[in-house]
């Protein structure tokens, strides 16, 4: 639940950076394609905060990682509205993409370790938090808190000229780090802040509750799962992440600012239809954790793909049509809604997700996140009269569409009997793993079901060990009839007790055990 809400705050940490745009570009005196870069900063510090979560997440706390991840993004956050540089405003969205990343790769990891095959509608619940937080952010921002930006400072920022707005003199400080005029601005982002505190408290309250050793236990029991591409694979989904999140957050983040300078809506009329996107987005998700428990991964993806095709070549032929904007945006939301955790899920049936795997798909996702919203940027800057967002859109769509059926081919192809063995080998210890921290930790278990597991285990172990001794026991009385002078008198050591050290005299073929084996055994 602490993560389900720690992704609520990351949603709308996410959300709110898309109807503030313009206020922000006022804030810091510059027009919306000057600061376009904001978007790279983020994703920049998203990039590096999945990697790093990727590596510290198979060795450290979780919840002292995803702790401090909200720490630093609320820090992050609340300092935003302060920034009158543009540079300045790059380095902090930078900050809180390092923390983001790092909550992102660790939530699903940490999803996928408690659940493990039965993950897929939980992980339909998480992201269902991100979508209901990216769709509550833009009424905080406009609806709630309305908008109190003057006009002219909106003429301002729609500016044409990128340089730099002449400024009446000021103290330094004030000029790069002050308060802004703008206290819905202000208070937006103080109160995303201050929620991402709140979950901080969390983390470090489930950091510091003891955890029983049991989930090693399980997570040691689990199979090794793999693919005969295994390594194309994981590159083509990273392709595929970074045209789906990026053609995401594109849309969410620009569709405010499309809907009042090309189609010629107010501003409440284009935060209604940012929110419209997030609102499906997060209600199909939600309805999503109903559908993952009887359709399957795959499916789910295929029927995103198709949606978000016909949805996206509808808003370029309707692009002015607000009909039709209505409409074609609430499809694509809901489209783009089950994308990311059902394919999630759906790699997770043919492989093994760990840290470094779930640090791939983030950093996929990040240099979508960074480079699609730049594409878009420089579009409108440089041909503002043409609905740039929605032609990206429409490829991205194209890109998803064909990638995954090669992505399917490729996770369904039979594995190489080498591949099989190794797994098996891999299976085998697993199990061995499972019985010492079963013995090892059997007072701390209280549930049923896992002492059945257990149960099931020892019972397995018992019957192998039982089936090789008796194995070495007959083998060890048909040579001691056949050869009993030929004896060695180096014994087996008691540390290897199915090893043998002894030498062979005369012509036999074989080495005899001892007889004080025998009788112990």
């Amino acid at each position: 639940m602490v993560v389900y809400a720690a992704f609520l705050g990351l949603g709308l940490s996410i959300g709110i950076v898309g109807p503030t745009f313009q206020d922000l570009a006022v804030n810091v005196n510059r027009n919306i394609s000057d600061i376009s870069y904001i978007f790279v900063g983020r994703a920049c510090g998203y990039l590096g905060g999945s990697v790093i979560g990727g590596f510290l997440f198979d060795r450290m706390n979780h919840n002292l990682i995803l702790g401090l991840s909200m720490l630093g993004a609320s820090v992050g956050l609340s300092l935003v509205p302060f920034c009158k540089k543009a540079i300045l405003l790059v380095v902090m969205m930078a900050v809180f993409g390092i923390c983001t990343g790092i909550l992102d790769t660790g939530g699903n990891v940490l999803i996928l370790h408690i659940w493990r095959s039965e993950a897929a509608p939980h992980l339909q619940a998480l992201h269902f938090t991100f979508a209901l937080g990216a769709f509550l952010a833009p009424i905080l921002a406009k609806l709630a808190l309305g908008s109190a930006v003057p006009s002219e400072n909106h003429m301002i920022a729609d500016m044409s000229n990128h340089s730099e707005l002449t400024l009446p003199p000021a103290a330094d400080l004030e000029v790069i780090f002050g308060v802004p005029a703008n206290k819905n601005l202000l208070w937006a982002y103080a109160v995303i802040g201050t929620y991402t505190l709140v979950m901080f408290a969390f983390f470090i309250v489930l950091f510091f509750k003891k955890i029983p050793n049991q989930e090693k236990a399980k997570e040691a029991a689990q199979k090794i799962r793999t693919t005969k591409y295994q390594n194309a694979l994981l590159g083509l989904l990273f392709v595929f992440f970074f045209f789906y999140v990026g053609a995401e957050v594109t849309y969410g983040s620009y569709v405010f600012s499309f809907g009042t300078r090309h189609a010629g809506m107010s501003e409440s009329q284009a935060a209604g239809l940012n929110s419209a996107f997030w609102g499906t987005f997060a209600a199909c998700r939600g309805m999503a954790i109903c559908f993952a428990t009887c359709l399957q991964p795959g499916t789910m993806i295929v029927l995103s793909n198709v949606g978000s095709l016909f949805s996206s070549l509808l808003l370029v032929i309707f692009d002015k049509n607000h009909i039709c904007l209505w409409v074609a945006t609430a499809v694509y939301g809901a489209s783009m809604a089950t994308t990311f955790p059902s394919g999630i899920s759906w790699i997770e049936q043919y492989m093994t997700i760990k840290g470094k795997s779930a640090a791939l798909f983030v950093v996929g996702a990040a240099l979508g996140e960074m480079v699609i919203p730049v594409v878009v940027g420089s579009l409108q800057g440089k041909y503002p009269h043409l609905p740039g967002i929605l032609y990206v859109s429409l490829g991205s769509a194209i890109a998803t569409g064909v990638l995954f059926p090669i992505m399917y081919k490729l996770a369904t192809a039979p594995l190489h009997s080498k591949i099989q063995e190794s797994r098996k080998s891999e299976d085998q210890k697993a199990l061995l793993s499972t019985s010492r921290f079963n013995d090892e930790d059997e007072d701390d278990y209280g549930e049923e079901g896992a002492e059945e597991e257990w149960d099931k285990v020892d019972f397995e172990m018992i019957e192998m060990t039982d089936t090789m001794r008796n194995s070495v026991i007959e083998t060890s009385r048909k040579i001691l009839r056949e050869s009993p002078t030929e004896i060695s008198s180096h014994l087996l050591s008691n540390d290897t007790p199915f090893s043998s050290s002894l030498v062979i005299t005369g012509n036999s073929p074989v080495k005899p055990l001892p007889l004080d084996r025998e009788k112990n055994d």
